[in-house]
Formats: structure tokens, sequence, C-alpha cells
């Protein structure tokens, strides 16, 4: 089992710069399969969630070329059958798969997706929306059967601004009779990102970034390169481990515009934040306040990826805060990690109550999810003494490397493979 060990104590300081999307790439690697040819997309993180989408790729036929943060990938033949179930089952945004491959074979057999335990995620909203334009869906044991005779545009309501449905739906709508019509859309900038994609090969989209789009189908498409948005949560998670650290940090190429609630709060709990020419500047507080009310919601609210990195930060901030969690029932878990090392913090339902103590101590802690990981290592940062994370796993699942960044930002921290050898990963 490989972990973080993190020397806490350390104020962050410096300038970095922000890898490409995670949550931005996933879909727009599904969207390659609409094409018949080749796409170029830059800017894609090298992290084990992309590395599963790309041997799902592979298992089905398609030539992908990963170089650095470029994937080439010529999806001129599919062949479904040999689909990847080991690589579904590790990661949940392969029910982005379901709208480009049905948009294009009109059949697919899916496992449901995997990746963190945080909450229900159920795919209903998904497979309701999908049989609106045409595809009838059978579920047998942890198995769903898609098949359509063709797609149809649709007016199609969403019950909740569910950003994977609204991916899927604007990808089944490329390949639709008709305009398709998404209300109750998601707003995320990631979703105005596979937009941009679209359109650059060729599908003519309106109202993406608002909560009506309309997307006409069977448009002519062709080949393609593009650029993927930086990651505006591993921005947030670097600027909370600042503000958590006591440092400052330059983040380059980050728009203020897609994390504007976190630096209003980060602003609320006394730091320094400026725009600069090259990105956002951060510069932390003596001590930090704590903030009266936070509530997780969907964009532009405060995002519920950043939610446990916030906790971690607040648990030793002046004061008391409640977090409301409004997205995901099990995000939480994080909490029971934090008190091992020493935070005060009380879980009831949906709220965290965070009464802030004078410093965390170091100690074995171990992440649950991607972001839990990512407080941990947070937490660590701020700690006295030292703190191992176990199952790094989860970390690697979003952040392409988070050892090299923070210790490029001056932190203590080390990846090693099994914590009781301290053989060390990289080395």
């Amino acid at each position: 089992m490989s972990s973080y060990l993190i020397s806490g104590g350390r104020p962050l300081s410096g300038q970095l710069h922000v890898h490409g999307s995670k949550n931005a790439a996933l879909p727009i690697i599904a969207a390659s399969l609409l094409h018949q040819g080749v796409t170029v997309i830059r800017g894609c993180p090298d992290i084990l969630d992309v590395k599963y989408m790309v041997r799902i790729l592979r298992s089905i036929g398609c030539e992908v070329v990963h170089q650095g943060d470029m994937l080439r990938i010529d999806a001129s033949e599919i062949h479904l059958e040999n689909l990847s179930r080991e690589c579904i089952g590790k990661m949940r945004s392969s029910i982005l798969l379901l709208g480009a491959v049905l948009g294009r074979c009109h059949h697919m057999v899916l496992d449901y997706p995997g990746g963190c335990t945080i909450g229900a995620r159920p795919v209903d909203i998904h497979l309701r929306a999908l049989e609106q334009m045409g595809v009838h869906i059978e579920e047998q044991d942890r198995e769903i059967y898609c098949e359509t005779d063709g797609l149809s545009g649709a007016r199609i309501v969403l019950p909740y601004p569910s950003v994977g449905a609204t991916e899927n739906l604007m990808m089944a709508g490329a390949m639709a009779e008709g305009i398709t019509w998404i209300q109750n859309a998601a707003k995320e900038p990631e979703v105005t990102d596979l937009a941009g994609f679209l359109e650059a090969m060729g599908v003519s989209i309106y109202g993406a970034g608002t909560d009506r789009i309309g997307i006409l189908g069977k448009c002519p498409l062709r080949d393609t390169e593009y650029t993927v948005m930086t990651d505006r949560i591993v921005a947030g998670t670097y600027l909370l481990a600042a503000a958590g650290s006591g440092g400052e940090i330059e983040l380059f190429d980050v728009a203020e515009q897609h994390i504007h609630c976190l630096l209003h709060l980060c602003e609320a709990m006394g730091c320094e934040v400026r725009m600069t020419d090259r990105g956002i500047f951060l510069k932390s507080a003596r001590r930090l306040f704590a903030i009266e009310d936070i509530h997780t919601q969907p964009f532009p609210g405060f995002p519920t990826d950043l939610q446990s990195q916030l906790m971690a930060v607040l648990s030793t901030a002046r004061g008391e805060t409640t977090i409301y969690e409004h997205i995901f029932e099990n995000r939480f878990r994080t909490a029971e990690e934090l008190r091992k090392m020493g935070a005060d913090i009380q879980i009831k339902n949906n709220r965290a109550v965070i009464c802030g103590v004078g410093k965390l101590k170091g100690c074995h802690v171990s992440a649950r999810d991607l972001r839990g990981g990512a407080a941990l290592i947070i937490a660590g940062l701020m700690a006295e003494g030292d703190t191992i994370v176990e199952n790094s796993i989860f970390v690697e699942r979003g952040y392409q490397d988070i050892c090299k960044d923070l210790t490029q930002l001056g932190a203590e921290i080390r990846h090693c493979r099994d914590t009781r050898k301290g053989e060390i990963i990289g080395k």
C-alpha cells in the first residue's frame, strides 16, 4: 500500500503551473469516440483516471498515443466486444462513454461504474434522459443493457443539474436526429469546455454555461486538436494548502471566474487574494478566521470537490464553522481522520460543525476518496510532526504529481510504496 509521508510546519511559498482538468479531460476523451477519425487533446493530465480511460479506448480498438500531456486518438474503428470492464469498474466517469458510444454504435453493455464511494451517485438520471432520446434500457444485476434504432432529438428537463448527465446528453445529442434541448443543465466550466471541444469537432451547440443547452445533431464531424482547461479543483486545493500552512503562492493560468466562490471564502478567512498578469496570488493570514456557514452547491456555488480540503483548513481557524453538504452524503468521512489529528469536528446528517483548535498533530491516517486524500495531505502540511496518509492511489486519480508540486512550493513530502520500508516512488 503506497502512502504519503509529510513533515508539517513548513509554510508553502512559490509559483506553480496548474495541470489540465481531470473533470474536463475525461468527457472530452469520451467525446472523441463520436468521430471516425483523429482527435488530438493537449493539456491532458497524467493521472490514473485518464490512464484507465485510455485503456478502455484501446480495448475497443482505438489507436491511442499518450505522450506527456498530449493524447492522439484514432477512433476510426470501434469493437465493443472487447470493452475493458476492469477499467470501467474503477472509475465513475466511465458512464460518460454511454452517450458517445450509443450515438456511434447504437448499443452498449456497461457495468455499473466505479470510482470514489462518496455517495449514491445514481445513474438513473442518465438512463431516464437517454430513454427520452429513444434508447431501450434494461438493468440486470450489475450490468446496464442499452440499445437504440437511432437517437432522436428531444426536450429533456433534468431533475437535478447533473454534470455527467448534461455531458452525456450533449454527446448523444451530437449524433441524434434533430435538435436536443437540455433544461436545468449543469453550468460548470467543464461542461463549457466539452461544448468548446464539440464545436471544434463540428457540432453546433447553443447555451453552454447556462441552464438551457441546445445541440443540433448529425453535423459533419472533422479531425480536431483541442487544449483542455486547467484544473480548478487542483488550483483550489493548492490555494487552500497555502492558506492552511500560512504561506503565499501564485498559480498561473487559472481563470478567476472558475474559482470565484473559493477566493471569496479565502478572503473571508483573512487571506490576501489578488489577480496578477499570470494568474492568482494568495497570501495567508497569521491565523485564519472561521466562516459562519458554507453550503456546497452546483456551479457557480462552492464546489463539493473542495469541501474536504476547506474542512481541513478550517480545523485550526479561530471560531466555529458549519458546512452543509448538499451534493454527496458521504463527503464527511474525512472528518473521522481529521479528528485523529486533533480536529474538533461534529457530524450530524449533512452538517459538519468545525470548532477551530490551536494546532493539529501528525499521525497515521487513511484516505478514503480522492478529495479526502488531498484534505489529509493539507492537514499533514499544517500539523506538528510527521503524518502518514495511506491509500495514495485515491489521490493519484486526480492529481498529476502532488508530491512534486508541493515540494516545489517548499513542502517536505514523499511518496512511498511501502512506509515500513521507506521505499520512495519516483527515485
